[in-house]
């Protein structure tokens, strides 16, 4: 599986670009973008080159090891699965070309879309003289005017965007870009209960519209869980001493909650149950919150069945586990 950790020559990219910049003003930049964006302004605080790397700084490693967990649970149900083109909507500073571009060698073509100058030109600067991503084209427009005019790709993907719509905007982009979606959409939000209720919507919309889920839920059918409670996982990645600066953090790690869907055209032929809470651990027995394809369970697994209690103790958030016959 590929790594959560930013590859070596985005860090560099990274790394390079923040010489000469004050980190005390990047911090500040990052603070505000980060609180326009909690305030439902989106992306539109970026308005410059230093707002935009503020912002990739502080925000691109946990989105990429997001966006990279999520592209590693489709890898483990469709091992298979090798797409040649991919489709980035709301591209942002090209953060899911990355990770795409790590997890499937295969890719040929990467179409980026987005509406913020300043981050396109982020994006192009970070991938420009990398081996990754090769052959990338970024084009600026609003979502659902590009993608009119965007080609099918086998792979399309959005992520930490559609929260910046309302859910009157949310609706067709879904269909818009399922309509340019060859194979497989991925979808990836903030692991909050809106963001996963956003999700949610969007995997009702399109499952109504033929899509298959992959990933991460075992079934077709609604959502089993009923609220407060909300599905959503998390990905511990490492901190750099600059992205610690950024963020004015003082543990060396960052653990972010996300949640997401991938949806294929044709249905999966084996879909796992999917641990939904890091399980519980005791000397008696294992105890773990599941998704599996009849719905919510309790899994019990008690020490007196050494096998399957010691595989039962290396489930972890977010893993997908074989159901017992």
């Amino acid at each position: 599986m590929t790594s959560p950790s930013l590859p070596f020559e985005l860090k560099a990219a990274l790394d390079a670009r923040l010489q000469g910049l004050s980190r005390h003003e990047a911090a500040a930049r990052a603070a505000l973008i980060s609180k326009t964006y909690r305030d439902g302004g989106g992306s539109g605080a970026i308005k410059s080159a230093t707002d935009a790397l503020a912002y990739a700084l502080a925000r691109m490693p946990a989105t990429y090891a997001a966006i990279t967990a999520s592209l590693n649970a489709l890898r483990e149900i469709r091992p298979d699965f090798a797409p040649e083109s991919l489709l980035d909507v709301g591209a942002g500073p090209g953060t899911a070309a990355w990770a795409a571009a790590e997890a499937f060698p295969s890719l040929k073509t990467l179409t980026l879309i987005d509406a913020n100058e300043a981050l396109r030109a982020l994006a192009l600067d970070l991938a420009r003289g990398s081996t990754r991503p090769s052959d990338l084209t970024y084009k600026k427009g609003e979502a659902r005017a590009a993608l009119s005019e965007a080609g099918p790709a086998d792979l399309v993907t959005a992520s930490y965007m559609i929260g910046e719509m309302t859910e009157r905007e949310r609706r067709p982009l879904a269909e818009a870009m399922w309509a340019r979606t060859r194979d497989t959409l991925l979808v990836v939000e903030p692991g909050t209960p809106a963001g996963y209720a956003r999700i949610i919507a969007m995997r009702e919309q399109l499952i109504a519209r033929g899509a298959h889920v992959a990933a991460p839920c075992p079934h077709d059918k609604n959502c089993p869980l009923v609220s407060p409670d909300w599905c959503h996982f998390s990905q511990r990645l490492p901190r750099s001493q600059a992205h610690k600066q950024i963020k004015g953090a003082e543990l060396s790690f960052e653990d972010e909650k996300f949640s997401y869907v991938v949806l294929s055209r044709a249905p999966v032929a084996t879909r796992p149950a999917r641990v939904l809470a890091q399980p519980v651990v005791a000397k008696v027995e294992v105890t773990a919150k599941l998704c599996t394809s009849d719905g919510l369970a309790i899994a019990r697994v008690p020490r007196r069945d050494k096998t399957a209690y010691a595989r039962a103790r290396r489930w972890r958030w977010g893993d997908a586990v074989m159901e017992e016959s």
